[in-house]
């Protein structure tokens, strides 16, 4: 992986684990999503307004619809990781869907787009995988509430969370890629379609989400100018490497947010949940070297 490439999926993890603590502590629903996905489309606005004059890229008809496309796959990954924040902790639901992403996107990669990664890249994506998977596995002293139902909710909706983030990666590493859309536009297209899909969610809900904005305006924000900087900049990366190499890269994010859930959310099991994200952080040099 290039170096510059490295660099951006870096920086794409810090920001995404900023903005998914700010997600958990607002715990919303469909009000929350809807909320952070048009007021990113308002604040990106202007950089997708410089892009199109600048670099817009080819667009057609069929990039009109993979941007609908990921708009909806979008939708289903922020409702599914919201609802999974309300039934667990941060430490859990997070390390256990964006590592059953980039294993399901990894191997896709390897089979629909004929990636051949090296021997050592495959190893780096297998110790991250292995250990984000070991950061939501139950430790000695793990609460008795923790193996109950809410606990087995949280996973499923991480399981699910973690498939709709294969999904989107493959979709959209063939738009910046193949069809070589600008990132920066087509995320805020992405956006756009995302953010009309769930209005039909909330046009009833005007009172909820008026509630909601005023609980959680501070996080709604943050999201709105984070989520969509990781993301761009993770299609950057898209466009310029092999999936197989930047999904896993990505769980860097794994680190911040192990560090975040165990002493800003104050979420316990610290050495178990550190040690296995420092086991990531070998795996990221691994990538970097092959």
């Amino acid at each position: 992986m290039p170096t510059y490439v490295l660099v951006l999926v870096l920086v794409a993890a810090l920001a995404h684990a900023a903005w998914n603590v700010l997600a958990k502590t607002a715990a919303g629903g469909a009000a929350f999503v809807w909320l952070f996905s048009a007021a990113a489309a308002v604040l990106w606005a202007p950089a997708a307004a410089v892009a199109l004059v600048v670099a817009p890229g080819s667009f057609g008809l069929e990039g009109l619809g993979f941007v609908v496309g990921s708009g909806a796959l979008h939708a289903v990954y922020f409702l599914l990781l919201q609802r999974g924040y309300r039934e667990g902790d941060l430490s859990l639901v997070y390390p256990l869907a964006r590592g059953t992403g980039p294993l399901l996107s990894t191997l896709a990669a390897i089979v629909i787009f004929s990636e051949r990664p090296s021997a050592l890249a495959l190893a780096g994506g297998a110790i991250i995988v292995a250990a984000v998977l070991s950061l939501a596995g139950a430790g000695r002293g793990e609460r008795v509430a923790d193996r109950g139902t809410g606990r087995r909710r949280a996973v499923g909706f991480a399981l699910c969370t973690g498939v709709a983030i294969a999904s989107y990666t493959l979709w959209d590493k063939r738009a910046v890629g193949p069809l070589g859309l600008s990132p920066i536009v087509y995320y805020w297209g992405t956006n756009l379609a995302e953010t009309a899909l769930l209005s039909a969610l909330v046009a009833h809900r005007r009172a909820e989400v008026a509630r909601v904005w005023r609980a959680h305006r501070t996080q709604a924000l943050g999201v709105a100018v984070l989520s969509p900087l990781a993301y761009i900049l993770v299609l950057f990366a898209l466009a310029n490497a092999p999936v197989s190499y930047v999904a896993p890269a990505r769980e860097l994010s794994i680190l911040v947010g192990a560090v975040a859930g165990t002493t800003v959310l104050a979420e316990g099991h610290r050495r178990r949940r550190l040690t296995a994200a420092a086991a990531i952080f070998a795996g990221i040099v691994a990538l970097a070297i092959g």
